[in-house]
């Protein structure tokens, strides 16, 4: 029963989200355009004294961007607009619970980041000769925990986002803080030792780590465990937010 209701929900949203041209091509291209162009950047590093390779940062940079883009950025404006037309309002009247309601307005945006991140993967390792993952185990972890965050910290933007509009602006700081610290735009081992440290506790950066050790093989299972932990910890903090902080109602 559970399931029906979230298909067609998803169903639904996926019709709206296709009508939103704008956002539509923020998920799908962006994600995939917007690493080739740090990766001029990217060359002058010296990546190899950290084991790191072009292709692997390029691939976790294509994978954080999806994080931010296919299912941050999009889903904070969907719950707004869902919100600001009422329909969040309506479906509450009905069968669905409050946590149905959630996700299954996020199930396509999180259909399309996994689709992409697969689609990167081989692309990646066909065109940038990534070669096969290394510790394979860490990458599904890996990805499961940055949508699932990128999912959570939306809904949590979008209950102070007033309108449609405004939410290109809300969503900005966790963007950039992101992007600059978590490892997307460059890796955080190259950064000093104790800035990349507080960096690693950043929302985004275990599901990076895990996903660029599960290519590398270069985390060790306390780091993998370490990283796996700080990502649940960010899940709990952002669902237990949005069950206090969503807001149901338009902001008006």
């Amino acid at each position: 029963m559970v399931g029906r209701r979230l298909g067609a929900l998803g169903r639904a949203e996926f019709v709206l989200l296709g009508r939103n041209r704008g956002v539509v091509f923020t998920a799908l291209a962006v994600p995939l355009l917007l690493p080739f162009s740090v990766r001029p950047a990217i060359d002058q590093l010296d990546l190899r004294k950290q084991g790191l390779t072009v292709g692997t940062t390029l691939l976790t940079a294509a994978i954080g961007f999806s994080f931010l883009f296919a299912v941050y950025t999009s889903l904070v404006n969907a719950y707004v607009a869902r919100r600001e037309e009422l329909v969040l309002k309506r479906l509450r009247t009905g069968e669905l619970s409050d946590a149905e309601i959630l996700t299954g307005t996020a199930l396509p945006a999180l259909g399309i980041g996994l689709a992409q991140a697969l689609v990167l993967c081989v692309g990646c390792a066909a065109l940038l000769s990534t070669g096969a993952p290394r510790a394979p185990y860490l990458i599904l972890p890996g990805l499961l925990a940055g949508y699932l965050v990128s999912a959570a910290l939306a809904a949590l933007t979008a209950s102070f986002t007033r309108t449609v509009e405004s939410s290109q602006v809300t969503a900005l700081p966790l963007m950039f803080l992101s992007m600059l610290g978590s490892g997307i735009t460059f890796p955080t081992e190259l950064l000093p030792d104790k800035l990349a440290t507080v960096c690693e506790l950043l929302p985004l950066s275990p599901a990076i780590r895990l996903v660029r050790g599960g290519w590398t093989g270069q985390l060790s299972a306390g780091e993998a465990l370490g990283a796996l932990v700080t990502a649940l910890a960010w899940i709990f903090i952002a669902v237990f937010a949005v069950r206090r902080r969503f807001r149901w109602e338009p902001r008006r």
